[in-house]
């Protein structure tokens, strides 16, 4: 946050309120429309403070009084932000301009009718012809006022005209957002004045009441309901306001509802009632109670088949499920899951509603459309009080099944619910299953994945539950257990506990019963890859110790699989590192794709690793012979100052430092690319060459242009020549003022502008750094560029910077270059004729359209191929863009070089909106049927191409059916899909 020392001298006067002060800086020529980091000048400060004395004296001293800050707001927006009448009316006696426009669009009679200044809007009004003009949102001020609540603005602007029934981009009216903040009187003004009550917004359908609702507004609510509102109106999501009101747990707006007779059977869109809504929202109880007593049905389903009573057990609402239980909620229903409530609770862990389900009678048994039981899903998430409690529901109802078949129940993956007790590491589930049932043939059960349970146990690295299932097995089978089962992937239990287990307990375990250390999965890793590859050294000891002749085997050169020293070294994982390192001869073995363990590490920056590499002898200097990159490479592409330094320092030629790959990049390339100060400090300071050029032509400077590092190109121009490096050119012609302005990066641009000698290079495409700035919508870029003492005007191509922005939609852009360069620039043609407003309409941006038409735009300028901006609109189907236009007043009786008018036009595209678009604003019929270069016209067009209401709409206009073109076919024949047709149906016709 700037203080006011580190402003002006003049706003430092300006905010004390020294008159004298200013005048005398007047007198010594201070520059009275200096910019501030925000572009605000002098006057901005004044107006906002409401000095009218020190306004009139800057004014009559030369401060630009519509200046505009970054956000476009002028000093006439401040005033009437800090609602200083006096300044406003100051700034109006010297013709400040009260159309102007901020950056959203507001005037700053919006910012009045926002901040309550109703005195700065009634000496606003007067000035304007029209009230009802939007900002970027579509939001009149009338809206600002109803939103804000001031009810004196929105009576000053109803009485000069405003229109109650506006809305904004999203359909919303200003009785909306009064509704919304809970303004009823506002409510009942703008009803007063005609607005609608049962009006919706555009994105989700929501009437005021909605709004209301919503919020909890009971004083908007009954203001409404008083206006003889539509109590059951549904939004696009379906809901009522009923809905709304329960989710968000307004009970005293549910409650006014319900008596004013709202329908709480109503459902949405996901099927849902209100009563579903209460029953999952977090302060919905009132609002749930309310709707029972009402007599809600409590068993209605949702379209996932869930009832409010699940919507309760998947919350943990356990007072709720009382209330809809009490009130004949159906315990025995399922969702699209086949869940019942049951299922939820269990899942969650509510155990007080697990109580009441099986009280209430919910089947313990019962199966989703998974297969899996209430018990599978206890068991799963640890919740051993639901697990006992669901097994005691089956004994006290006298099943049919054992235990033993209860607990062994599976799922359709095969998995029972002592499966999912050992995945969630559950000892207590797992003892719990242990004590009631004959175990073995549960314990080797594999599930579809063939897996068993002490597969999961392990997977979760559960020491002790992996020890109790090893234990049992080992006490109660009635033949020696082998634990080298595998999966269908061939994993073993060991793989299984090398991958998950740090501590090693689990290893320890398995290794006592003298398992396979050897063992692959179907890729071909071994448990000692994967202890490797999680960094577990304490298990990379334990299996080699276990068999030694694991190293070579899993280091072998020309594996298809990296060894388990590129896993550790990639990973970081040290300690496994030097451990692997101590024991193995060739470090500097390849994987399939030739890199070393050193290139892995030095990639990732693990320089322990390397470290230890090196202690051991590795190789530093070795190169992929795929892409020729080498470690030195890999540690400046991330950034790694410290690898680089350790590679360097470890008897690195310089040549080493100067490599280049397969691409042409050194070293120095990739660590400005990056981003990496450090390390394009250090590589400069060991004489990294900076003037290489990488394959396409750029050097170091060129890619940190691109990328956008202000630091780095601060860092390499101090190494350099900075000129000629500022104007060095790729092979396509662009200099690093191309690339900072292409990426939009100021601060980075500003610093390459210190020493070029002019912003104006142009690329081998035509275009200069101006062009690239305003086709991204880089307006600080653009602020940079034309402020250089170089810019005089456009240079380049004839698309100009002025098109280049409004073709993108970068509006701010191209008020700055008007700004700057005049108005005359919207007139400006390229070679192929387009103007600006030609740009414009190609993209079909109307802001940007608008804002060159209240320029003075030509709006009737014509192309090479003789189209006007109407003609290529509606040549494009681009159906906002006519709209605007012929607001504008633009000629539909142009012609372009084939005589085509914008009619003609229109009913070549596919859609014929366009064409409908234009018929509903023609009425010369000399256009509707002008012939062109062909003989067509509009109607033999529409005809050929199947536009029905195009067609019906030129009939109506009087489009003539006689007419026949060059081929000699009316439009009736034009119809048929090809010349041989049209000639058969002439001949039928003229014998009829």
């Amino acid at each position: 946050i700037s203080s006011l020392s580190d402003e002006s001298l003049v706003v430092q006067a300006i905010f004390n309120g020294d008159a004298e002060e200013l005048k005398s800086l007047i007198y010594n020529k201070e520059d009275l429309n200096s910019l501030d980091g925000e572009r605000r000048t002098p006057l901005h400060a004044a107006a906002y403070l409401g000095d009218v004395e020190i306004i009139n004296l800057l004014i009559l001293s030369g401060a630009r009084i519509n200046a505009k800050d970054s956000r476009w707001l002028t000093p006439l927006h401040r005033a009437c932000a800090s609602r200083s009448v006096e300044a406003v009316s100051a700034l109006l006696k010297h013709q400040a301009d009260v159309n102007a426009r901020d950056k959203l669009w507001q005037s700053p009679l919006h910012v009045a009718a926002a901040n309550d200044s109703v005195a700065c809007a009634e000496l606003l009004i007067p000035q304007l012809s029209n009230l009802n003009f939007s900002d970027r949102a579509g939001r009149q001020a009338l809206h600002h006022a109803a939103f804000n609540g001031n009810i004196n603005i929105v009576n000053i602007l109803i009485k000069h005209g405003a229109n109650v029934q506006a809305y904004d981009r999203q359909e919303r009216r200003a009785i909306h957002w009064a509704a919304y903040m809970g303004h009823s009187e506002i409510i009942k003004v703008l009803v007063a004045h005609g607005a609608e009550i049962n009006c919706r917004d555009k994105k989700f359908g929501d009437t005021p009441m909605h709004a209301a609702a919503a919020a909890g507004q009971i004083s908007a609510v009954k203001m409404l309901l008083d206006l003889d509102f539509d109590i059951n109106a549904q939004n696009n999501q379906k809901c009522t306001p009923l809905h709304l009101a329960c989710f968000n747990g307004q009970d005293v707006v549910v409650h006014e509802l319900l008596e004013a007779g709202a329908d709480h059977s109503i459902i949405n869109n996901k099927g849902c009632t209100p009563l579903h809504h209460a029953a999952a929202s977090t302060h919905g109880a009132l609002c749930l109670e309310l709707l029972v007593n009402h007599g809600a049905n409590v068993n209605v389903l949702s379209n996932d088949g869930q009832t409010p009573l699940h919507m309760t057990a998947v919350h943990g609402r356990f007072t709720r499920s009382q209330t809809l239980l009490h009130s004949g909620s159906r315990v025995d229903y399922v969702d699209k899951k086949g869940f019942t409530a049951l299922h939820v609770a269990a899942r969650h862990g509510h155990e007080l509603l697990v109580t009441t389900l099986l009280e209430a009678g919910s089947e313990p048994g019962k199966h989703g459309t998974s297969g899996k039981t209430a018990l599978h899903l206890a068991s799963l998430y640890g919740h051993v009080n639901c697990c006992k409690k669901l097994l005691a529901a089956y004994a006290s109802d006298a099943s049919d099944f054992s235990f033993e078949e209860v607990i062994g129940f599976c799922d359709r993956n095969g998995r029972s619910a002592l499966h999912y007790a050992a995945c969630g590491g559950s000892l207590e589930c797992v003892d719990v299953f242990l004590s009631y049932i004959n175990v073995i043939p549960l314990l080797l059960k594999v599930d579809n994945c063939g897996r068993t349970p002490l597969h999961y146990a392990l997977s979760s690295a559960r020491k002790d539950c992996a020890r109790r299932l090893i234990t049992t097995l080992l006490q109660r089978a009635e033949i020696p257990k082998d634990f080298n089962d595998a999966d269908h992937d061939k994993r073993t239990l060991l793989h299984h506990a090398a991958a998950s287990d740090a501590n090693a307990g689990c290893v320890e375990l398995l290794l006592e019963q003298k398992v396979n250390v050897f063992a692959m999965d179907k890729v071909g890793y071994t448990p000692l890859h994967y202890a490797a590859a999680c960094g577990h050294d304490t298990v990379v000891r334990l299996l080699v110790d276990a068999n030694s002749d694991i190293l070579p085997r899993t280091h072998e050169a020309g594996a298809s699989v990296p060894s388990p020293l590129h896993l550790a070294t990639y990973n970081g994982h040290v300690n496994v590192t030097e451990f692997l390192s101590e024991y193995l001869l060739d470090l500097d073995n390849k994987d399939s794709q030739d890199r070393t363990a050193m290139d892995l590490a030095a990639f990732q920056g693990n320089i322990e690793c390397m470290q230890a590499l090196l202690v051991q002898g590795a190789k530093i200097a070795q190169t992929n012979s795929r892409n020729n990159f080498s470690p030195l490479h890999a540690a400046a592409c991330n950034g790694h100052t410290n690898c680089m330094q350790l590679l360097i320092d470890s008897a690195m030629r310089d040549r080493d430092i100067q490599a280049r790959d397969a691409n042409k990049c050194t070293p120095l390339m990739y660590a400005v690319t990056n981003g990496h100060l450090t390390s394009v400090d250090f590589l400069l300071s060991r004489n990294a060459q900076v003037w290489p050029v990488d394959k396409f032509g750029c050097t170091a400077l060129h890619r940190g242009s691109i990328i956008g590092h202000e630091d780095i190109v601060k860092t390499h121009k101090s190494n350099v020549d900075v000129m000629a490096s500022v104007i060095s050119r790729t092979h396509n012609g662009r200099t690093p003022l191309h690339f900072a302005a292409m990426r939009g990066n100021a601060a980075m641009l500003e610093t390459l502008l210190q020493d070029a000698p002019s912003v104006n290079a142009i690329d081998r495409y035509g275009y200069t750094p101006l062009h690239y700035s305003c086709y991204q919508g880089h307006e600080p870029c653009v602020d940079a560029l034309l402020l250089h003492d170089s810019f005089t005007e456009f240079e380049g191509s004839s698309f100009s910077p002025l098109h280049c922005a409004v073709y993108r939609d970068n509006e701010a852009c191209a008020d700055r270059l008007i700004e700057t360069l005049g108005d005359d620039i919207v007139l400006l043609k390229d070679d192929k004729g387009l103007t600006p407003l030609h740009a414009s309409v190609l993209g079909d941006y109307t802001d940007c359209s608008l804002f060159l038409l209240s320029h003075g735009c030509d709006v009737d300028a014509t192309n090479m191929q003789g189209q006007s901006p109407l003609m290529s609109a509606a040549f494009l189907g681009h159906e906002s863009s006519v709209e605007v236009l012929l607001k504008a007043k633009s000629d539909c009786g142009l012609v372009d070089v084939d005589n085509n008018n914008c009619l003609h036009l229109a009913c070549l595209q596919e859609n014929e909106s366009c064409a409908v678009l234009l018929l509903e604003n023609i009425e010369d019929i000399n256009i509707i049927n002008a012939q062109n270069n062909c003989g067509q016209t509009p109607l033999h067009i529409a005809a050929r191409k199947g536009h029905l209401s195009a067609v019906i709409k030129l009939l109506e206009k009087g489009g003539a059916v006689e007419v026949t073109d060059n081929d000699g076919f009316t439009p009736a024949l034009a119809c048929a899909p090809n010349p041989n047709v049209a000639d058969c149906l002439d001949m039928i016709i003229s014998v009829m």
